[in-house]
């Protein structure tokens, strides 16, 4: 079978995955038949096969994996110990006299808080607190929702946690130096963005209309913020982790276990022994849960990265005739096509466009330095402000809010927002 035969039947296959994913297919399962599709298409030999695409992606995975477990523990440690919850009850004091500046700085402590914290949990966690905050400060339910999902997506620039999931793309790419330099700025860029949303919107902030939107959610203005009480110097242990490689070069794995250790010490998990290996043990248990499913959905992502990276010869020649292959046309275009990320599409990279990343990391066009940073900025286009990512989902439900609503604010900021930064990534690394 010619290459070109090949090609074409490996192209059928990714438009069939595109419209499996955009029909709500499973994305785990969709990634481990397309792992056996390719490699059956591709002719790889069988215990080529077996090695490269099922034993070796999923085994080389295995450092990230820890580099998540820890993230996921270390947000959640924020949760339980009280820490977000603190830093959240603060934003609450200046709600009801000025509801703008109290909406700018939920925006502002969402994103601090999310510097580090990560996960369907953490997010539920932080949420049942923030959003009741911004409903409490006149915000309709719909702009409550967009402003808190934006200003999560914003730290996941320089989150390290979400970092190292997209690195299993981009093995050479560093997470340090001129990227946090760029994450930082980015990040900014983004949540300017949300500001300015919000300050456009401003009008639509009703006080009146705050009782009647927490009853809608099922939360009165007696639950918003319970304020748990934990020392002000505690406030800045969500920044440790990136201060600590900023500053000292650490990695991320000594960064956030004393990180989460000094969150015990600070909130007093540590005063009584058995007390604090109850802690550690629960809040070790409840990280884990957090992200087991996303774990095997990353083995079966890394299954299907061998397979395309198998194949990714034949590809060569269709990228070579229709990429640009100036860094800064190939920036551009992708700002401008970043909305083709969205319901898991070919710019997402844990959706259908993980064989796009694959495919174009394997083609050795591009650096890996400025490969990661191309494809995060759509990427994170969708993780803001996607109805399939896991937390907007749930804030959908929980918010009682139209999907037409969340995308209508959502994404033509984000939009914005990506071109701004897909100029940043050619500044930086093109």
């Amino acid at each position: 079978m010619s290459s070109t035969v090949i090609a074409i039947l490996l192209l059928i296959t990714f438009a069939a995955f595109i419209y499996y994913i955009l029909k709500g297919g499973n994305l785990m399962v969709g990634f481990f038949v397309m792992a056996i599709l390719w490699a059956l298409i591709g002719m790889v030999p069988f215990d080529t096969a077996i090695q490269k695409v099922f034993a070796e992606p999923a085994l080389n995975y295995g450092p990230t994996i820890i580099y998540i477990v820890f993230g996921s523990w270390f947000g959640r440690v924020l949760v339980e110990s009280g820490i977000a919850p603190a830093i959240s009850e603060q934003t609450n004091k200046v709600g009801k006299k000025k509801p703008l500046i109290a909406g700018i700085l939920v925006i502002i402590v969402t994103a601090f808080i999310f510097v580090s914290a990560y996960g369907v949990g953490s997010v539920i966690a932080i949420g049942v607190i923030l959003l009741p905050i911004l409903l409490s400060i006149g915000l309709p339910r719909d702009l409550a929702l967009s402003v808190f999902a934006l200003s999560i997506g914003a730290p996941m620039y320089i989150n390290v946690v979400l970092y190292n999931q997209i690195k299993a793309f981009f093995p050479k790419a560093v997470y340090g130096g001129s990227y946090l330099v760029f994450g930082v700025i980015a990040a900014l860029v983004q949540l300017t963005a949300v500001i300015i949303l919000l300050i456009v919107n401003r009008k639509k902030i009703d006080p009146s209309q705050a009782e009647k939107n927490l009853e809608i959610i099922g939360a009165s203005s007696d639950n918003v913020a319970d304020g748990n009480k934990v020392p002000k110097i505690a406030f800045i242990i969500p920044i440790i982790p990136v201060a600590m490689n900023m500053i000292f070069k650490w990695d991320a794995i000594p960064a956030l276990t004393v990180s989460t250790l000094l969150a015990m010490l600070l909130t007093g998990k540590m005063k009584n022994y058995k007390a604090f290996v109850s802690f550690l043990n629960e809040s070790i248990k409840k990280s884990i849960s957090d992200i087991s499913g996303l774990i095997m959905f990353l083995m079966a992502l890394t299954m299907f990265s061998g397979a395309a990276s198998l194949n990714a010869a034949r590809f060569r020649p269709i990228f070579q005739a229709i990429l640009p292959h100036d860094h800064l046309i190939l920036a551009i275009a992708l700002g401008v096509l970043a909305p083709l990320a969205l319901f898991r599409g070919p710019l997402h990279v844990w959706g259908a466009g993980a064989a796009t990343a694959a495919v174009l990391s394997g083609t050795g066009l591009f650096s890996d330095a400025f490969l990661l940073p191309l494809l995060y900025v759509p990427t994170l286009l969708a993780i803001s402000t996607d109805i399939t990512q896991s937390w907007n989902i749930w804030g959908l439900d929980y918010m009682k809010v139209q999907s037409k609503s969340f995308l209508k604010y959502g994404v033509p900021v984000m939009w914005i927002v990506s071109i701004i930064n897909e100029v940043l990534v050619y500044y930086f690394f093109g």
